[in-house]
């Protein structure tokens, strides 16, 4: 494992790197794992230092022969974009592009017509303006290498459900910059994939005081995703549900 600052080791000739943002926890941090095991060296950030270090550490502990290149901050800081980009062209280049980190915005839930314009301000930075903006950062990278990004969206995005208005509206404007963003580029995938229900932070922040024991480990899905990366699947929107491997017996 690479401790932030330091110089990552360059995998091998022919290794794929993917870059994996809020890989500290939840759904980040299975896909991270998930994609150790399918032998990619990994760019993971998040703005909890101790709980990236960890989920890396774990990575490595389970046998993955991989690079694991950690890179602690915000998102939102270009600077912080800057530095990934850095790491990911001293790993060789770049393949994935996970666009994973976000943040649900107001908890509890408010409605539309109570939502704090401020907070509403702040979600759109987070999930959109950022993953927009590393994608631009990265993009002269996955072209070299005919690579993918990965966009993580949500229900909330095309249904009416109330409460999740501001969840729900800067979801739908990343789906439609995904949307967008895969008619312009001819050279790589553009993918936007709505996981469903996990058993992650926030969603509970979403329900507070509720018991979401009920909700499947974001572990769970991660097959779905290892099929659409592998099988290179086109361009567009996607349901986790719908991507599940098929089980024989």
């Amino acid at each position: 494992m690479r401790p932030a600052g330091g110089a990552p080791s360059v995998p091998g000739m022919g290794t794929r790197v993917a870059l994996i943002t809020g890989a500290s926890r939840g759904l980040g941090r299975a896909l991270a794992a998930g994609l150790a095991r399918d032998g990619y060296g990994l760019i993971v950030d998040a703005r909890d230092g101790g709980a990236l270090d960890l989920a890396a550490e774990e990575i490595q502990e389970a046998g993955h022969d991989t690079v694991v290149a950690v890179v602690r901050g915000d998102v939102t800081d270009p600077a912080h974009r800057a530095a990934l980009r850095k790491v990911a062209v001293g790993m060789g280049g770049l393949d994935l592009l996970v666009n994973n980190a976000g943040t649900l915005g107001a908890s509890p839930l408010p409605a539309l017509a109570d939502y704090p314009p401020g907070e509403l301000r702040a979600a759109f930075e987070v999930n959109v303006i950022a993953p927009v903006a590393l994608t631009q950062l990265l993009l002269p990278l996955l072209r070299e290498r005919g690579g993918a990004v990965l966009n993580v969206t949500s229900d909330a995005a095309v249904e009416p459900y109330a409460g999740w208005g501001g969840y729900g509206a800067v979801k739908a404007a990343l789906e439609q910059a995904s949307n967008v963003l895969a008619a312009e580029e001819n050279a790589i995938r553009v993918w936007w994939v709505d996981p469903g229900d996990l058993r992650t932070d926030m969603h509970q922040l979403a329900f507070p005081g509720e018991d979401i024991s009920d909700r499947p480990e974001p572990a769970s899905v991660v097959p779905a995703f290892r099929r659409l990366i592998s099988e290179r699947l086109p361009s567009g929107r996607y349901r986790a549900a719908e991507l599940m491997p098929v089980e024989t017996g």
